[in-house]
């Protein structure tokens, strides 16, 4: 896929008159975060938390707090930010952890240069305050920056566990990973297309409640095997 032309950098009133982004938040027994993510979620943006399988009545208790919910029973954070993203109605959609590591008042700074026509996936690039990013997920992630440089000229500092993009476009890609996978496959297939990637720095903070991936060394095993799977299986 070769993404169109970029649009003509919008003025600051077209940019006010903008539709605002949906915001999707796969979630897996994120009870005790939600109610501080959703609080924080930027004035208009609209939050779309998928419930991946939560048994500690996450999904009950996003409804109760007045974001869309929807049910993917399949298990994968890949098959809850597909979910997501086909429930979307916007034009822009951002994608993001609902752990409470992140701060949803930051996503503004990645969505102000995909609707300029600047870039067309924005990411954010953790800075860590302490005790938020282990010794051994922060290796793993230079490591799989280091391949990403050397397999196909990809500079980038992080994956960008937050990012925002173009929905159609996001869909055009034809992402197929449906685990641990999704977001280096974005990455992978938005740079196959000559897409524009910007990055920008966030704060990452530690989580509220227990790690599915980075917090464990298990966790980060899975989500390494998967996308090293990726980078010998997709397009250069």
């Amino acid at each position: 896929m070769r993404h169109p032309p970029p649009s003509a950098p919008k003025s600051a009133s077209e940019l006010a008159a903008a539709p605002v982004p949906d915001v999707i938040l796969p979630v897996l027994n994120e009870a005790l975060a939600l109610p501080r993510v959703l609080a924080a979620i930027p004035d208009g943006y609209r939050p779309i938390v998928v419930d991946n399988g939560s048994s500690d009545g996450s999904g009950e208790l996003a409804a109760d707090l007045g974001a869309l919910v929807v049910s993917e029973p399949h298990r994968g954070f890949g098959a809850a930010c597909h979910a997501g993203l086909l429930a979307a109605g916007e034009e822009i959609v951002c994608v993001m952890d609902c752990d409470d590591s992140f701060d949803p008042r930051e996503l503004p700074r990645l969505v102000e240069p995909v609707q300029r026509g600047r870039a067309e996936l924005a990411l954010g690039w953790r800075r860590p305050l302490p005790g938020a990013w282990p010794l051994h997920a922060r290796l793993a992630n230079r490591v799989l920056m280091r391949l990403l440089r050397a397999r196909g000229g990809i500079a980038l500092h992080d994956l960008g566990p937050m990012r925002a993009a173009r929905r159609e476009a996001l869909l055009g890609l034809g992402i197929a990973d449906r685990a641990f996978g999704y977001p280096l496959e974005m990455v992978l297939r938005a740079a196959a297309a000559d897409w524009r990637i910007y990055e920008t720095p966030i704060t990452y903070r530690p989580r509220i409640g227990d790690s599915k991936v980075t917090g464990t060394f298990l966790g980060t095993a899975r989500a390494a095997r998967d996308m090293t799977r990726l980078l010998a299986t997709v397009p250069r």
